[in-house]
């Protein structure tokens, strides 16, 4: 998933009056723009419907593969790059980052090391290898001897993934998706989605508003900074939960459009019995700020 980001977006100051300017469109053009990266290390059995589910949750996925059959498997999977080189020169091509996931799941432990020595040296935001819990503590052991630092060793996931009981290449892929579910969610951060800022930017004449989440309370199933973008037909980018809260969102932002109106801060309350009542798990108090965009 393409992702902006502004740095130090302070929310008590956009909570503090209904006064504000609205939002114009250049705004969009000069967010900057980074990337949940996931790279897959090995071609094999696990990484198709690895590929398969990280697509789904929105990663831009890479698969370093040194056998070109198994390297095509995955372009035939959708992965987004692939390069047919040894692991070593295809690490090299990858830069890294805070945004970066890298899953070892090569054919063989040399080459798992292999990957391993290299994605050490390069920011990340994680590190999952296969193995046992015995090949995982010599692998620990073999990079203390490397002289690479506790802190860097011990962020290492390995056996990655969750201990589901999981089987097949599909069981355990899924098992290191919840994984990387988990751990994006600790490293959330206030983001502009692709969707969100191609929807802002589109060239159609409709009139559009941007909601954004302000204030949580309770156990609203969406974070702080969570956006969406409101057209003046009803047509929506992205989403701040779904339900009637995101409904009433939607039709006051028409409303605000209608009326001509720049900027409006609402709260939704709603009690868990009425989230039960609307086939929601979730409940809780969110305030919403609701800009035109210009």
């Amino acid at each position: 998933m393409w992702l902006w980001e502004i740095e130090g977006h302070d929310f008590d100051t956009m909570r503090a009056g209904v006064e504000g300017m609205s939002i114009s469109k250049s705004f969009f053009e000069n967010i900057e723009m980074h990337i949940d990266h996931l790279v897959i290390c090995g071609g094999g059995h696990v990484s198709i419907p690895m590929i398969t589910i990280g697509k789904t949750l929105g990663f831009y996925v890479s698969v370093l593969e040194d056998r070109p059959m198994f390297a095509n498997h995955a372009r035939c999977a959708g992965a987004d790059r692939v390069i047919c080189d040894t692991f070593v020169d295809a690490l090299q091509q990858i830069e890294g980052g805070k945004d970066t996931y890298f899953i070892i799941v090569t054919r063989g432990h040399r080459y798992d090391i292999e990957c391993l020595r290299s994605i050490l040296q390069k920011e990340n935001a994680y590190i999952g290898m296969m193995g046992s819990k015995v090949r995982a503590k010599e692998v620990r052991k073999s990079l203390k001897i490397e002289s690479f630092s506790e802190e860097v060793i011990e962020k290492i996931y390995c056996p990655i993934g969750f201990d589901i009981g999981g089987e097949t290449p599909e069981e355990i892929a899924v098992s290191i998706a919840a994984q990387l579910v988990q751990v994006r969610s600790r490293n959330y951060h206030a983001t502009y989605t692709k969707e969100i800022v191609e929807a802002a930017l589109d060239k159609c004449i409709v009139r559009r508003s941007m909601a954004t989440i302000i204030e949580r309370k309770g156990s609203a199933p969406r974070k702080v900074g969570t956006k969406m973008i409101i057209f003046e037909d009803g047509r929506t980018a992205g989403t701040i939960g779904g339900g009637c809260m995101e409904a009433e969102v939607i039709q006051k932002a028409i409303m605000l459009m209608h009326e001509n109106m720049k900027e409006e801060i609402i709260k939704l309350n709603m009690l868990p019995e009425q989230a039960e009542e609307e086939g929601m798990v979730c409940g809780g108090i969110i305030e919403v700020r609701i800009e035109k965009i210009e």
